[in-house]
């Protein structure tokens, strides 16, 4: 198992490298990896996103992918987890279960926010980590995985301290009535250093 770790990632090459890394996987020639980066400001339509929901397109550049899910936001402050696991290896001897896989990394999240005080969880209906706060139920993590060949990609985003009104050009997710927030803005001082650790620790409780 490897980590891999990097700063400001353009987001073609991210995708242009877990596809090599997944086929490299797949055929024995690399280990399973875990990375952990930030891209520049920009969205992405996941296989369901709505073109309505986007509202300014002009704002940053948009990119189809192949991940699930709709319309997200990526940029600086935010932890980005790319996570390539030989999930065919994984299961075998048992049923393919991909409803647990993303289960498995909701868990990782609300786990690792709970390292820092933050009560999270899900929310019936609906994909990623949810968190209470005065003006209500806000997201703080979203999650979009793709399987190919029996090795995932994709993975999880976490809001540590992007900018927030970054959001405001797109309908996360489509969800129009709920809001976003972060780590910081919940009121709670981490490094994205200090996240990359708790993260790494608590990845093999559900991961091995």
């Amino acid at each position: 198992m490897e980590w891999k770790y990097s700063t400001i990632v353009e987001y073609p090459a991210a995708v242009s490298w877990m596809e090599a890394r997944v086929a490299d996987i797949r055929a024995g020639n690399a280990p399973e990896v875990v990375w952990l980066l930030e891209h520049p400001p920009l969205y992405t339509a996941g296989s369901s996103a709505k073109e309505g929901d986007l509202l300014d397109n002009a704002r940053f550049p948009v990119y189809a992918t192949g991940r699930g899910g709709q319309y997200t936001y990526h940029g600086p402050g935010q932890r980005v987890a790319y996570v390539l696991l030989d999930l065919k290896t994984r299961w075998a001897g048992k049923a393919p279960d991909l409803r647990k896989f993303v289960q498995d990394l909701e868990n990782w999240l609300i786990s690792t926010l709970a390292e820092f005080g933050i009560k999270a969880d899900v929310r019936e209906g609906r994909v990623g980590v949810w968190v209470d706060t005065k003006q209500g139920e806000k997201k703080i993590a979203a999650l979009g995985v793709r399987v190919r060949n029996g090795v995932s990609y994709h993975g999880v985003s976490l809001n540590v301290c992007p900018d927030l009104a970054h959001f405001s050009g797109i309908v996360p997710c489509g969800l129009a009535q709920f809001g976003v927030t972060s780590i910081q803005e919940l009121g709670i001082e981490a490094n994205m250093e200090e996240v990359d650790a708790v993260l790494r620790k608590k990845f093999g409780d559900f991961f091995g």
